[in-house]
Order: C-alpha cells, then structure tokens, then sequence
C-alpha cells in the first residue's frame, strides 16, 4: 500500500470516528450499564459503524 494511499485511509477513519462516534448516545448508554469493556464490545460486534470501521482496518493491513 502506498504511503499517499494509507493517509487517505487513516484520514476516512478518523471523519467516520469524529462524525459518528463521538459522543454516542448508545456507546455511552452500554458503557453506564455495563462498564467500558461492555461498551467496547458493543461497538465492536454490533454497532454498524464500527463493522465499516473493521472493514477499513483491515484495508491497512
């Protein structure tokens, strides 16, 4: 992968980050509930921008 390439890429995932997940209600909500780990987990295996977020880490690799 080309430098330009994984700057681009880096640069896609942190506007999906500030512009989705930054301040979460239902991030929030799981993590008062459950604690940080469970919250966690939440964005991982079931929240819909964190799969898109997988995807694209995986493009880095």
């Amino acid at each position: 992968m080309r430098d330009t390439d994984r700057k681009e890429l880096l640069n896609h995932l942190e506007n999906v980050m500030v512009h989705y997940c930054d301040g979460c209600f239902l991030h929030q909500h799981v993590k008062n509930e459950g604690g940080r780990r469970a919250a966690h987990r939440f964005c991982i295996t079931e929240c819909t921008i964190g799969e898109k977020l997988q995807e694209l880490g995986k493009k880095l690799s």
